[in-house]
């Protein structure tokens, strides 16, 4: 390496140990937007079997440090959960948040008034293990209801 590379690469490993790199430890909203995207134009191509065990195998690219993909089926039973995959097969009528609100409902009924829209939550975070303001973008495809949602726990 000559000088100014070394001088670079000081200034950067110095940026991250500051804290400069820590927000690439969360998923942002703009990134989770960005998933669901992914997410809907790959149910959209493999079709809903191949997409909702792709969604719940917690991989790249549906799955990105806290970021992950989540759908609930025509029944309300969520149907895909890349952060809790223990919630597949469970009615989206019992998913309350840390308030007691009933988050699987908000989904659901943004989705079918609007087709797609947000909703905001107190959820456990499944990287962090503590309870935060979450914000999930959901959009309606196929039958089902999807979604991608980042936390932010300073809210």
């Amino acid at each position: 390496m000559n000088g100014r590379a070394l001088l670079l690469a000081g200034i950067a490993s110095a940026m991250l140990a500051s804290g400069a790199g820590a927000a690439g430890e969360r998923g942002t909203p703009d990134e989770a937007k960005a998933m669901l995207k992914k997410a809907v134009a790959h149910y959209k191509v493999v079709g809903r079997k191949q997409a909702l065990a792709d969604f719940t195998a917690k991989k790249s690219p549906f799955a990105d440090r806290d970021l992950y993909v989540f759908c609930i089926g025509p029944d309300r039973i969520e149907v895909a959960n890349g952060g809790f995959p223990s919630y597949v097969g469970m009615s989206a009528d019992a998913l309350k948040d840390a308030e007691g609100n009933a988050v699987g409902k908000a989904i659901l009924d943004v989705a079918s008034s609007k087709g797609e829209g947000a909703v905001e939550y107190l959820w456990l975070n499944p990287v962090s293990h503590k309870t935060e303001a979450k914000i999930s973008f959901v959009e309606k495809v196929g039958d089902d209801v999807c979604g991608v949602g980042a936390y932010n726990p300073g809210k």
